[in-house]
């Protein structure tokens, strides 16, 4: 009788990483994961010793994928800002591994390229060593918690949307002036948090990387071989 196929990691995470399309980090299991490849879970903990070490992977695959044809281009706000929209569009392609990227944080190649691209531009922009690092967590916070928000809006289904659309209609065109006057006052110019998501994406990180620069940050530091 014909031993089991071998999986290759490869094709461990490819599978994993289809399995996600349609689940969440907290639904998906190593034992589902064997399911879809009719083998069991001892021969995928062979390669993965633990099913948070296999998010770890498949989110770092997302990161690679996002690096793949980068070259630095332009200042060290346009270096930043460039690798920001790379990994939005590349998780905007796998929603449900976005939120697995804020939690799993990935330790592979992927993201060491994606650190030493953030760390090369903060360099570049005048910004103390000393202080490097500190905000180098800050940007990652903040382009890990829009994409998996931006994220988070684009797998809930049209019948969900259209519900979240009616009840935001009710809670703010319908909001007693008396008790909520400035929400009534601005209420037809309000816009759910699904709106206009890329804007305020770039808005929110081109905000951040100017107030770095008024600072004094980027004020023409010699560049760094």
């Amino acid at each position: 009788m014909a031993g089991r196929r071998r999986w290759s990691t490869d094709e461990i995470l490819d599978a994993a990483a289809e399995l996600l399309r349609t689940s969440d980090a907290d639904s998906f299991s190593v034992r589902k994961l064997a399911a879809v490849l009719g083998t069991d879970s001892s021969s995928l903990y062979r390669h993965f010793r633990s099913k948070t070490e296999l998010l770890r992977a498949v989110a770092d695959r997302i990161l690679l994928t996002a690096m793949e044809g980068y070259r630095p281009e332009g200042d060290w706000k346009q270096r930043i800002t460039t690798l920001a929209l790379r990994l939005r569009e590349a998780f905007g392609r796998h929603p449900q591994l976005a939120a697995t990227w804020g939690r799993y944080a990935s330790s592979g190649t992927g993201s060491r390229l994606i650190m030493e691209e953030v760390l090369q531009a903060l360099r570049e922009s005048g910004l103390p060593d000393e202080e490097i690092p500190t905000h180098y967590h800050r940007i990652a916070v903040l382009i890990a918690a829009l994409i998996a928000s931006e994220a988070g809006v684009s797998t809930v289904s049209p019948t969900e949307h259209e519900q979240g659309m009616e009840l935001f209609r009710v809670a703010v065109l319908g909001a007693d002036p008396d008790r909520f006057p400035a929400l009534a006052h601005f209420a037809r110019d309000i816009h759910p948090l699904s709106a206009d998501r890329p804007a305020a994406f770039e808005a929110l990180l081109t905000t951040h990387l100017t107030h770095l620069e008024r600072r004094g940050v980027g004020q023409g530091r010699e560049k760094r071989t």
